[in-house]
């Protein structure tokens, strides 16, 4: 028998423990008849989390049709490839894909064809080089690149929306074609509709991107409007 406030799906979601904005910013993405049922986990040792595995063990209890895995591996080298190969492991062992949100923000850039690329960050102009290292390296050419230079993890969760606007602002003046923004901790699903509106570039958030990305892996294909052009056109 189907689940009966998830008809259609179980959407799992897993985020990092100290992480406030992945659960609530899915949930406003989340289409009729599914659920996003949640499970954390910490960040740490050789393979991006010791503990994710075990995790999404768990998570399984609820039968997900996929997982989300809100957590961008941008900010170190080679991260975004370390985090695709965790999920691949995690996927195997538990039988459902497993989605990251580092590959699902290169998908969604693909998708929308991009060729110049924007980028916002939570971070600072020492980590936003390694950013712009990892994306050129995914096959994209960054034309800027701007963190809002938040001084810790946690404080990424704290950043205030104008502040968030702002370095939009400055990213999307260059002659950039699509604006990616990584950093699953900065809150900017709320603001992607109001983004492009004013900009008139697509933005490719990156909890909005995995949870596409997750959605569409379990054979749900609906539109979401009102948060920018990924979400409702492909």
């Amino acid at each position: 028998m189907a689940d009966t406030l998830a008809p259609r799906a179980v959407i799992g979601v897993m985020t990092p423990a100290m992480n406030t904005v992945v659960q609530p910013e899915m949930d406003l993405l989340r289409p009729s008849g599914v659920t996003n049922q949640m499970q954390r986990f910490r960040l740490g040792g050789d393979q991006v989390s010791d503990d994710l595995p075990q995790e999404a063990a768990k998570l399984m209890d609820c039968n997900p049709r996929a997982i989300a895995v809100g957590l961008t591996t941008d900010a170190g080298p080679g991260g975004p490839d370390k985090l695709a190969a965790r999920c691949g492991e995690v996927s195997k062992h538990i039988g459902v894909p497993v989605l990251g949100a580092s590959q699902a923000g290169y998908a969604g850039l693909r998708a929308l064809g991009a060729a110049r690329i924007g980028i916002v960050t939570p971070f600072n102009a020492e980590v936003d080089a390694v950013v712009k290292a990892n994306t050129e390296r995914a096959g994209f050419h960054v034309v800027a690149i701007k963190g809002t230079q938040a001084p810790s993890l946690p404080a990424i969760c704290e950043t205030p929306l104008d502040d968030i606007r702002a370095v939009f602002q400055q990213v999307a003046a260059s002659d950039c074609d699509v604006i990616l923004q990584v950093g699953t901790a900065l809150p900017v699903v709320a603001l992607i509709a109001e983004l492009e509106n004013t900009h008139g570039k697509p933005i490719v958030a990156c909890n909005a991107a995995v949870y596409w990305q997750t959605l569409r892996a379990a054979g749900i294909t609906d539109p979401i409007p009102g948060f920018g052009r990924l979400l409702e056109a492909h």
